[in-house]
């Protein structure tokens, strides 16, 4: 019997939408014939494929470095046959090979010394620098300013100060996950659950999140716009606000002290100002840099990053005056704000970033400027109605739900866009993954944009929404998001521009390792979860006893806690990633590498991405 429902919870987790909006079913109908179950199947296998595509690529490299060590070692052999030979006869051998390497064939061999002839002009309107298939063309870009050592200094303590609140925020997010195995593990009022949920929560999304695409914006704006960062002072002035918001908010948080309990709105409101002046000071900023640019067009990642600013502080603004925070209205502020911060402020920031640093990565133009546009403005439209979806079956209008369900439907068009887009700009360079540490983040952020995305419209309906709501599916689903989509394009991006920054690259390993261990202990948090809550749903469905359901998600626990210690575990690899990138004695200095290596081998320097 127990396996029987396994079976049917997996099966339904699979299904992406009930077949109509309110439509209601029980448990006991045959979920696999639900047409959305095959299309949920495809979300799962999507990111496993990829993993199994990049392993593949990344194992293709080892044997092509096997085969160099043993071409290397045919070099070794073959000195070791000279060391043999006396004076004349080493002579002998090596104008022979020279005389075949110098060999040129003289470009006549056929016509002999007459011209060919070509009345047809087939041979003269011949383009010699023809365009190589498998090499990715590029149009000539601007020649760009160089970076300011200032600009480049507030850039890393941007990204220093954001990894250290990863490695805080997840350190807690750690213990948390330990909890749920050992629950009495401490018994601390101030490391309750309840006081540390919120402070893992606020400090990866203030903290890590926010600071890291603040210094990647900081980066971008003038280098796209062709100009100087407006003003460095109010940078750092933003920085110091930022990095406040979290250490007082977490002290706080820690303390007792919490706006009410409104998820992800934790903080007080005087804690949460400093938020918001940083993000004015920012935009200000932004905006005059862009004001001051010396091209005509306003390329768009700054569309996308300047719109998440505006609509963070908008939705901030709604989320903390009073005058609607009563009864229901509170309910659908909270919804509107929880679901705007992750999509008008992470996602429409970070699409931002993904707009110029994929096509430098991959060395070509995106493959759709306009396309990249209506993604914009349908994201807008759309994302701005769903946040009423969370409360579906609740007092809330009934219409009102009916609008956030039919726009969670309506973001098929921008994440539909925006992924093709995407992946048509990898169209052509997908060799380029084997020896890139930078694009592997990216392909598995976007796959999860797409994934992720879509995930988020099934949870929206409502029969869907009457099982996963409340249980460990939502947990999987908003780790598949904040981590899966926006954690991993943060770190392609990172990885991609500290090293501009600094003339230093870290171990390939410990960046494989970092990839690996986040990508792998992901899969192993979210899929245990997103079972174990459709177990949990069916059995609240069926009205068992609430006790029964925490013993049966003991295992998919576990299961939580070892894959939260391996994404735990590859923070410790990017954070020491960092800091070789920026201060390690040990780190590889790219120029310096790339001299040397051609020197010793004559071998071509291969390039960082």
């Amino acid at each position: 019997m127990r396996k029987s429902k396994l079976i049917l919870a997996f099966t339904f987790m699979l299904g992406l939408c009930s077949k109509a909006i309110g439509q209601t079913k029980t448990a006991s109908d045959d979920l696999i014939s639900q047409p959305g179950i095959i299309i949920m199947i495809i979300l799962l296998i999507i990111p496993l494929t990829i993993g199994v595509f990049i392993l593949i690529l990344k194992l293709s490299k080892v044997a092509d470095k096997m085969v160099t060590d043993q071409e290397l070692d045919e070099e070794t052999r073959f000195a070791k046959y000279l060391s043999n030979l006396d004076g004349e006869e080493i002579e002998t051998v090596l104008e022979t090979r020279k005389k075949a390497i110098d060999f040129k064939l003289s470009n006549n061999e056929l016509s002999g010394n007459e011209n060919p002839l070509d009345n047809k002009g087939l041979i003269a309107n011949v383009d010699e620098k023809a365009h190589i298939g498998f090499i990715a063309s590029k149009k000539k870009a601007l020649k760009r300013p160089n970076i300011d050592p200032d600009l480049s200094k507030l850039i890393l303590w941007y990204l220093i100060t954001a990894t250290f609140w990863l490695v805080f925020g997840t350190t807690v997010g750690e213990y948390l996950g330990i909890k749920f195995v050992a629950p009495d593990v401490d018994h601390q009022s101030w490391l309750s659950f309840g006081r540390l949920r919120p402070v893992h929560t606020n400090a990866v999304f203030w903290g890590w999140s926010s600071l890291a695409m603040l210094g990647l914006g900081y980066y971008i704006v003038p280098m796209v716009s062709n100009t100087k960062i407006a003003s460095l002072k109010k940078g750092w002035q933003s920085l110091y606000l930022v990095n406040a918001t979290v250490i007082l908010g977490s002290l706080c948080l820690m303390a007792g002290v919490n706006n009410a309990g409104g998820e992800y709105r934790e903080y007080i409101w005087p804690v949460m100002a400093l938020f918001g002046i940083g993000l004015i000071i920012t935009l200000q900023n932004f905006i005059k840099t862009i004001a001051n640019r010396t091209i005509k067009e306003i390329y768009i990642s700054n569309w996308y990053i300047v719109s998440a600013i505006i609509f963070t502080l908008v939705i901030s603004l709604v989320a903390y005056l009073p005058f609607w925070q009563d009864g229901l209205g509170e309910t659908i502020v909270q919804g509107y704000y929880m679901h705007q911060g992750v999509g008008m402020w992470f996602m429409l920031f970070n699409l931002g970033l993904v707009y110029y640093f994929l096509p430098q990565q991959l060395n070509k133009p995106i493959y759709s400027y306009s396309l990249g546009i209506m993604a914009f403005w349908a994201q807008i439209f759309f994302y701005t109605v769903i946040g009423t979806h969370h409360f579906v079956f609740s007092a809330i209008p009934w219409w009102l739900q009916t609008v956030a369900i039919v726009g969670s439907v309506g973001m098929l068009i921008p994440v539909f866009a925006g992924t093709t887009n995407f992946f048509y700009t990898f169209k052509g360079s997908w060799y380029k993954i084997k020896n890139s540490y930078t694009l592997p983040f990216y392909l598995v952020g976007i796959v999860f944009y797409f994934t992720g995305s879509m995930q988020g419209t099934a949870e929206a309906f409502r029969y869907t929404n009457l099982v996963w709501h409340f249980t460990d599916f939502t947990t999987a689903h908003s780790h598949i998001t904040m981590y899966g989509i926006i954690a991993f394009l943060l770190w392609g991006s990172i990885y991609a521009v500290v090293p501009r920054l600094t003339q230093k690259e870290p171990s390939h390993i410990s960046v494989g390792l970092h990839f690996w261990m986040a990508f792998i202990g992901m899969l192993f948090y979210t899929i245990p979860l997103m079972i174990g809550g459709t177990l949990k749903g069916l059995m609240w469905m069926e009205a068992k006893p609430f006790i029964d359901s925490v013993v049966m998600m003991k295992p998919y626990w576990l299961w939580r806690a070892i894959g939260g210690s391996m994404m735990w575990f590859s923070h410790l690899v990017f954070a020491y990633n960092l800091y070789k990138m920026i201060a390690g004695k040990e780190a590889t200095n790219i120029r310096k590498k790339g001299v040397e290596q051609f020197k010793n081998t004559a071998l071509e320097i291969e390039p960082i991405a």
